[in-house]
């Protein structure tokens, strides 16, 4: 068998740099020649196919044959690596980027170091960029990968781009993506082929893009509504939570039977118990770190995952909160860790009892310590953002080391760590026998596994016009603002003023008047002159201004007080005009004195002025039904507990709540 370098290889590769290599030779009957993409690995011809040579020794490894299984390539590529390399997969971090200007993309100057120095090849991007510039960086980078000794490509992640609200830590600029809902509002329309329609446009617009793995969905549930993370989720019916996840990763993974060539890996978040954050406080941030449930709830809190699990979903990303007391794994108290670091939580819950088989990724920074202004704050003035190099997550393990906090991870079952490029003191642990290179090949093989199941050695690049066609196009919009529409919940529509008729003068707050115009109603500029207000609210929240990942976390109280500028301004037009008031829910709101203001009370989840008026205007019918119920007052929210779902006494509007034309 000649395994020898074709004399025409190094030309043709020459000629394919960041472009596909087609070749139209006699295919094996079992599976079709690839179209193959590569910048500087030669290509090997043998039997009338082609492979790229990775390594670069003119023999074609195991690894590099596209005609075996992923599992076959696997296990050969495994036993290739060097310590350095096994342990460079297995951190996951940001990508270094220029968010704007001339220069905007991926910085390549880090990041020519991290990948070739430090063998990291697992990046989160965060950049919002057009399509077309976005995959030219992003090939970049494939292209620094495939120089690599074994030619690893890069695998990108990204948190949720196709919606509204963005937050650090959670969700990225929706840019030139097809835009819809949160997650909420898919909840509160409750439709699943819906629900995996949207995971399916995401995942073409992701793979488009160069985006292997959406660090979602979150089956939390969201049982504590002072929680800063609800947006997210799918609510709080703990039913309806994981029947929309499985469809969520149906949708993202292209089937219902695991992750798909085509596919991209669905994560699904927090492992368990994150949305009965104590008083809703955070655990990104220490003064949010401990869990609030009791021993059924702790079950509830699980529930949801196990229609996550059904699907097969690829990875998984452990809670940082740490467990109340009083809670037992297999008849012995849960040690009062961060779950990343419990192998009760991994080892015993998630693998051998839930049967997961897939990646599990920690949370951001759970290796670092948390000093200085990460426990206390910034001080008034100072942009808490310059001292993020003082965060980290360690919560349960504060007093260890960083070296043995990645030991204990790592025994616990973690396969790779967020947020981190050091890779120092994982090197050090297994060369001091601390951890085991059996241990470490468990998770480089199932890092490697999805790296062939998803096709990323034969074809990395991706085609900048091809994303410029895909990322947002018509359809895809159209479908977004279509369930932007359904996932609308009227609370209230006193003496029928909805639907706006034609010609109703109409005053408007943080709604577009071309848009208005466009619906046929006459756009006023005073309150008085108007026959009815249009008025966006958003629900109220308060921050920790002066921690890095509290500043932009909405969290307290969700009743709003006489001070509230949103509610001042609706005082003062509702006493001039009726008023049709819409609030942005990003977690629950105690709408009382807002709805006594107002002739019609709408609730939104991320809703643009078109969708917005095509219902208000009665184009379409509201349809959506609450995803959790919404509290009377603070004393009631304050009665509630934390884990148990929708259990405020006499709340204003109950889950599902919702009224029709």
């Amino acid at each position: 068998m000649n395994k020898a370098i074709s004399s025409t290889a190094a030309v043709i590769a020459a000629s394919c740099y960041l472009s596909a290599c087609s070749h139209s030779a006699a295919t094996s009957p079992d599976i079709a020649q690839p179209s193959l993409k590569t910048v500087s690995s030669p290509l090997l011809h043998q039997e009338g196919l082609t492979f790229k040579d990775l390594d670069h020794n003119g023999v074609l490894d195991t690894y590099e044959d596209w005609r075996l299984t992923p599992q076959a390539r696997t296990r050969d590529l495994v036993q290739r690596m060097s310590l350095e390399e096994k342990i460079g997969l297995m951190m996951h971090s940001t990508a270094p980027y220029v968010a704007t200007g001339a220069d905007a993309g991926y910085n390549l100057a880090k990041l020519s170091p991290l990948i070739a120095d430090k063998h990291i090849n697992h990046f989160i991007s965060r950049l919002s960029i057009s399509p077309a510039e976005m995959v030219s960086s992003y090939n970049q980078l494939q292209g620094l990968a495939e120089k690599t000794r074994l030619g690893i490509p890069i695998s990108f992640s990204t948190d949720p781009r196709n919606h509204f609200q963005y937050t650090l830590g959670a969700s990225v600029s929706s840019g030139s993506f097809s835009q819809w809902p949160e997650t909420l509002g898919l909840a509160a329309i409750g439709d699943e082929k819906l629900v995996e329609r949207f995971g399916d446009i995401a995942r073409q617009e992701y793979r488009s893009m160069g985006i292997q793995i959406a660090l979602s969905p979150q089956a939390d549930l969201a049982t504590e509504p002072r929680w800063s993370r609800i947006n997210g989720t799918f609510g709080e019916d703990v039913d309806l939570v994981g029947k929309m996840t499985a469809a969520y990763i149906s949708g993202f993974q292209h089937g219902s039977h695991g992750l798909q060539p085509d596919g991209v890996a669905a994560t699904v978040k927090h492992w368990a118990g994150y949305g009965a954050a104590y008083k809703g406080l955070d655990a990104m941030n220490a003064y949010g770190r401990n869990l609030a449930y009791g021993a059924e709830d702790f079950k509830t809190q699980l529930s949801p995952f196990k229609a996550a699990f059904a699907v097969d979903a690829a990875e998984i990303i452990p809670t940082y909160g740490v467990p109340p007391e009083g809670i037992t794994v297999n008849g012995k108290p849960l040690e009062r860790v961060g779950a990343s670091f419990s192998k009760q939580m991994l080892a015993e819950l998630l693998r051998n009892e839930y049967g997961f088989k897939g990646i599990i990724l920690t949370d951001w920074l759970i290796t670092n310590s948390c000093t200085d202004e990460c426990l206390t704050g910034s001080k008034v003035g100072q942009d808490p953002n310059q001292a993020y190099s003082k965060y980290g997550m360690p919560w349960g393990v504060e007093g260890l080391t960083e070296k043995q906090r990645f030991i204990k991870a790592v025994d616990a079952g973690v396969d790779q760590f967020g947020g981190t490029f050091n890779t120092g003191p994982l090197i050090e642990a297994v060369k001091d026998g601390a951890v085991s290179m059996a241990r470490i090949d468990q998770s480089v093989t199932r890092l490697l596994l999805q790296k062939f199941q998803l096709g990323l050695f034969e074809t990395p690049y991706a085609d900048g016009a091809a994303a410029e066609r895909i990322v947002g196009n018509a359809q895809f919009k159209e479908e977004g603002l279509q369930a932007q529409r359904r996932s609308l919940v009227m609370l209230q529509n006193q003496q029928h003023v909805l639907p706006l008729k034609p010609g109703t003068k109409v005053y408007l707050v943080g709604v577009s008047s071309a848009q208005a115009q466009q619906h046929g109603l006459t756009v006023v500029s005073a309150p008085e002159a108007a026959d009815v207000a249009v008025v966006r609210m958003n629900a109220p929240f308060q921050t920790h201004a002066t921690y890095a990942f509290g500043s932009g976390l909405h969290e307290g109280d969700l009743d709003f007080k006489q001070d509230n500028a949103e509610y001042a301004a609706l005082l003062k037009i509702s006493a001039k005009v009726p008023v049709v008031t819409t609030v942005y829910l990003d977690r629950p709101a105690i709408l009382g004195n807002v709805a006594q203001a107002s002739r019609a009370l709408v609730a939104n989840f991320g809703v643009s002025d078109q969708a917005l008026l095509d219902v208000l205007t009665g184009k379409q019918a509201p349809e959506g039904k609450l995803p959790f119920e919404l509290p009377s007052s603070m004393a009631a929210v304050e009665a509630q507990q934390s884990g148990k779902a929708a259990d405020s006494p006499s709340p204003l509007y109950p889950l599902h709540f919702g009224l029709k034309y």
